[in-house]
């Protein structure tokens, strides 16, 4: 696996393919810049070298040129985080982005127009990335967000780049953490699986069940395999058409020797809002009108003790509405829970959409051995998926 640490960047120009995908305001201010700030150390360690550096990335789903979606809203908030002046080209290919490129000095950092103005891009139009190849030296994809697509940028770009293309600092460590889960993990290993959809998580069940030794299932989830087991759910959520689906993947775990963990009581609600009537109730035994919205009090304890004898621990998903605050308290003591265990000295990898926000919204973040960048990407290695970004270094 090619890093940035197998080249020498001195006089070079690295073409980067890093995923500046940021909220903006009404305003175009940058709401949250930590996909700046995860590209960093990639952008150092070039820099310091004595190299220069083109950064490419897309913004939005804009269809053709659009200002909204245009990275030089970008550019002020990018030269504050990296520390260094950001050049901008108005343009990602033809005459300004060559020449922006020529004109690029050793320690200078450019930052090309948002490559999906151009439906090549997301085409993976072999012109356009030859088009893109010209303007760099070597190149390196730091973008794990976008791994999974087989774009221009990401992809086929890297065929014009035989011996030249190397993986960024924050990719290397993605595929590093996700191989210490799903290929050197330390025992025992336990997944936790949220969220409200079976069917959004099957192919990860079916692919990691033989990698770890307990499986947590929680959030809407739980109704589907709850109901399948005979239980009353009241007006939770389920997938009736998912039943069966739940009981072979209980019937292939026991074969397996996984121990899978259920919540065993459940807060129910008699509507899904926040200031909602609530109790705790038996998850088998929700009343008609309820519906459950978090995990109960002893079915936490039970994951807790799980979680404090597991070595590897992956979390995708949460275990209730933590939107709402009323909701969210099952979320937050997982996350604690994993947090301890991380300090005692487990490794900890938390990916998925929700589980990442609910992390960052309760000050979990720093507290887990690493939280991934690339919600769709993850899912899709953890389903055992090549990803055609990550292919197409290692070839």
């Amino acid at each position: 696996m090619k890093t940035l640490q197998d080249f020498n960047f001195n006089a070079k120009k690295a073409i980067i393919r890093v995923d500046f995908n940021v909220p903006l305001d009404e305003k175009f201010n940058v709401t949250d810049a930590n996909r700046i700030e995860a590209a960093k150390p990639t952008i150092d360690k070039i820099l310091a070298d004595g190299g220069s550096v083109i950064l490419m990335s897309h913004l939005g789903r804009p269809k053709g040129k659009e200002d909204q979606f245009s990275l030089r809203h970008i550019v002020a908030k990018a030269s504050e985080v990296l520390g260094v002046k950001v050049l901008f080209a108005s343009d990602c290919r033809g005459e300004v982005a060559i020449n922006a490129a020529n004109n690029l000095k050793q320690g200078e950092v450019l930052l090309l127009e948002n490559l999906r103005f151009y439906p090549e891009e997301e085409a993976g139009d072999e012109s356009f990335a030859k088009e893109l190849a010209t303007l760099g030296d070597i190149y390196v994809n730091d973008a794990f967000g976008t791994a999974h697509r087989a774009h221009a940028s990401t992809t086929i770009i890297a065929k014009y780049f035989p011996n030249h293309k190397c993986f960024g600092m924050l990719l290397a460590k993605e595929i590093e953490s996700l191989n210490r889960v799903l290929k050197n993990s330390v025992k025992p290993v336990t997944a936790v699986l949220g969220g409200s959809k079976v069917s959004s998580k099957i192919t990860v069940i079916e692919n990691i069940l033989d990698k770890v030794d307990h499986m947590i299932i929680g959030g809407g989830m739980t109704f589907t395999f709850i109901k399948a087991l005979g239980g009353k759910i009241g007006n939770s959520i389920c997938e009736d058409d998912k039943q069966e689906l739940a009981l072979q993947i209980l019937h292939l775990a026991k074969q397996k020797n996984v121990h899978i963990h259920i919540p065993v009581d459940v807060v129910a609600a008699n509507a899904f809002s926040n200031d909602a009537e609530t109790q705790i109730v038996d998850v088998r035994e929700i009343p008609d009108g309820w519906q459950g919205l978090d995990a109960g009090p002893k079915s936490l304890e039970n994951f807790r003790n799980v979680i404090m004898n597991s070595k590897t621990i992956l979390w995708n998903g949460p275990l209730g509405v933590f939107e709402m605050e009323t909701f969210a308290k099952g979320t937050i003591a997982l996350g604690n829970f994993i947090a301890e265990s991380t300090a005692n000295g487990a490794f900890s990898l938390v990916g998925g959409g929700d589980s990442v926000a609910a992390v960052k919204q309760f000050g979990l973040e720093d507290k887990m051995s690493y939280v991934s960048t690339g919600g769709g990407a993850m899912l899709e290695m953890l389903e055992g998926k090549l990803l055609p970004g990550i292919t197409a270094i290692l070839e």
